[in-house]
């Protein structure tokens, strides 16, 4: 791998102050750092700027973990080649996380995955009236733990990049609502800039008759995290671009990231990569997949009403296969961006070039290059053999689902899994759960090794066993050939949520 999980310790740069200590974790779990080269500033818990030149340029790329640190990391097996392996006994992470990774057959040299997992203090900005902000007992920071898989393609420099500084930006766009999310009341419409002056929830200053204006809309706390962190994803894309155009950060990644805040858990996905939540056997689907067929229709409308987005190479209607000259005028099946059935319709000459989207499966393709269709990154992709850009086609927008843990008393085998897609695309989410519950029936309750275990156990499960024709599953199916990483967060057991 390029980079290595890391949380800082209470004591570490960008951890709670004495006076506002995070939370502890079940099972008494510590925020402790994984052996690894740190980049400057820490692991990302710092207070830097994230809009700032990126700190980790010249630690591009990690050494391989046999050389980190002699003993460092634990092995789950001796399998030549694809080790799957995990953080030390002696550096338990945050909320007794268990995390295990395996590298890929042989795409590439290094593990293109890269996972973060920390502790972030947020200290307010100011107060909601606009005025300087005191501090007070009974209104401190929060604290919110963070998880974080990002699987990169064409390189691993905007993976290793977003795992390294996208916290920050969740963090500085958390600033502004630390008073406002500990506050019961509903948020106010508007925050003042300068103190004693009105905001726009003033009904002296709204425009026009009041009889025009409907009533004003109910707003979250929980919607106004699901803001901030869908800004923070925007924010991160932005700035990757800019180091991409300076600096030539290459590639791009899917982020799927798990906050918890406030007793909420705030799963944020934008790619292939998949989360779910086993709880008393029970499967819950925490995220989607965003792929050229789960998208093809947002995909589809944005080509016909920017038709100069395809530049004149491709059509933004699906075909069930490529249009051959030989069948112009003739009636053949297809679907544009409104429908989900089949339709037929005369054949013109426009249908003859290469559809937007195309393939099946795994298969699928964004003119036909790309697999997913939300993630952060590609700025510099363009098509093959052309110059014409695809990034246009990609979202940097998460989909973020929340998960209230104070609606339900959990226990110890009740576990959230988050896995990158060489995990998910050999693995059923029953096959999970199996092990979810095979492994953690081996284990006392209060062992915080058991999930370590299970996250080495999937991954080993996923990635099979060398055989003449690769790495096969017990029932002689291809195993992953991708690189694999998962993180296992247990949601009960002792400890408060508070």
């Amino acid at each position: 791998r390029e980079r290595a999980v890391a949380a800082p310790g209470p004591s570490a740069p960008g951890a709670a102050p004495p006076s506002a200590q995070p939370p502890p974790p079940p099972f008494g779990g510590s925020a402790d750092r994984r052996a690894q080269r740190p980049g400057p500033g820490g692991a990302g818990g710092g207070q830097g700027p994230p809009g700032g030149p990126w700190e980790g340029r010249e630690s591009f790329g990690r050494p391989g973990a046999d050389t980190t640190e002699p003993g460092g990391l634990r092995r789950a097996d001796n399998t030549p080649g694809r080790v799957v392996q995990s953080p030390p006994e002696t550096g338990r992470l945050p909320w007794s996380t268990g995390y295990a990774e395996v590298i890929n057959a042989g795409k590439s040299r290094h593990n293109e995955d890269q996972a973060c997992c920390e502790v972030v203090y947020v200290e307010g900005r100011r107060s909601v009236s606009g005025a300087p902000r005191e501090p007070s007992p009974s209104q401190q920071g929060l604290c919110f733990y963070y998880w974080g898989l990002f699987d990169g393609h064409a390189g691993g420099g905007a993976a290793e990049m977003a795992s390294r500084l996208l916290h920050r930006h969740i963090r500085e766009q958390l600033k502004d609502l630390v008073e406002i999310l500990q506050d019961p009341s509903p948020p106010p419409l508007c925050l003042s800039s300068t103190p004693g002056t009105p905001g726009s929830s003033d009904p002296s200053h709204l425009v026009g008759p009041q009889s025009c204006w409907p009533s004003q809309k109910e707003v979250t706390h929980e919607s106004l995290v699901v803001g901030a962190i869908e800004n923070a994803f925007q924010l991160m894309d932005e700035q990757l671009a800019q180091e991409q155009h300076g600096h030539q950060v290459e590639g791009g990644c899917c982020a799927l990231v798990v906050i918890y805040l406030l007793g909420k858990v705030y799963v944020a996905n934008a790619g292939d990569s998949r989360a779910i939540i086993v709880r008393n056997g029970e499967i819950i689907p925490m995220s989607r997949e965003f792929t050229p067929e789960t998208e093809r229709q947002r995909l589809q409308l944005l080509g016909f009403l920017k038709p100069e987005l395809l530049g004149g190479e491709f059509t933004h209607l699906e075909f069930p296969r490529r249009v051959q000259s030989k069948e112009l005028g003739q009636r053949m099946l297809y679907r544009d961006q409104n429908m989900t059935g089949w339709a037929y319709k005369k054949i013109e000459l426009e249908d003859l070039r290469f559809p937007l989207v195309c393939g099946e499966g795994k298969k699928a393709r964004v003119m036909a290059t790309i697999g997913v269709t939300r993630g952060l990154g590609d700025h510099n992709l363009k098509v093959c053999s052309s110059s014409l850009p695809i990034k246009p086609f990609l979202s940097c927008f998460p989909e973020v689902r929340v998960y209230d843990l104070t609606q339900y008393e959990h226990c110890p085998d009740d576990v959230l899994v988050l896995g990158t897609d060489g995990l998910w695309d050999v693995t059923s989410d029953c096959e999970v759960a199996a092990t979810v519950d095979r492994v953690l029936s081996t284990y006392e309750p209060n062992d915080p090794s058991r999930y370590t275990a299970l996250a080495q156990a999937l991954v080993l499960g996923a990635r099979g066993t060398p055989r003449d024709r690769g790495w096969r599953l017990p029932n002689n199916k291809l195993g992953s050939g991708d690189d694999i990483s998962v993180f296992i967060i247990p949601l009960g057991g002792p400890g408060s949520y508070s």
